[in-house]
C-alpha cells in the first residue's frame, strides 16, 4: 500500500531542519520503505516541509513510520498528514 506524507514545518524551523538532515536521511534509507522523498520548498528556494511516499503493509505502518522519524522526534513539523496514494505514472 502506497501512502503520501505531506508534512509542512514550524514557521522558523529551518535550523531544526537542518541539525536533524542526516539523521532523517538515514533514517529513510535504512527503513527500506521510502519509494520517494524530497523536501517542499518556498518561493525563496528554502525548505519548508516534506512529501514522502511510503510504500508500507497498512496505514498504522504509515503512522509508526511517520512518529519515529528523527524531523518528528525533534519537533520540526506544524502538520502531517498521511493519505492513500495511487501511483499512476512512473515506478
Amino acid at each position: 500500500m502506497l501512502v503520501s506524507l505531506i508534512a509542512k514545518d514550524k514557521d522558523g524551523a529551518l535550523d531544526v531542519r537542518k541539525a536533524n538532515r542526516d539523521a532523517h536521511l538515514a533514517y529513510i534509507k535504512s527503513t527500506g520503505v521510502v519509494q520517494q522523498a524530497g523536501p517542499i520548498l518556498s518561493d525563496a528556494g528554502e525548505m519548508i516541509g516534506s512529501v514522502v511516499i511510503l510504500d508500507v503493509q497498512s496505514m498504522a505502518d504509515a503512522k509508526d513510520w511517520a512518529a519515529s522519524d528523527p524531523y518528528a522526534l525533534a519537533g520540526l513539523f506544524d502538520s502531517v498528514e498521511l493519505l492513500h496514494w495511487n501511483r499512476v505514472i512512473g515506478g
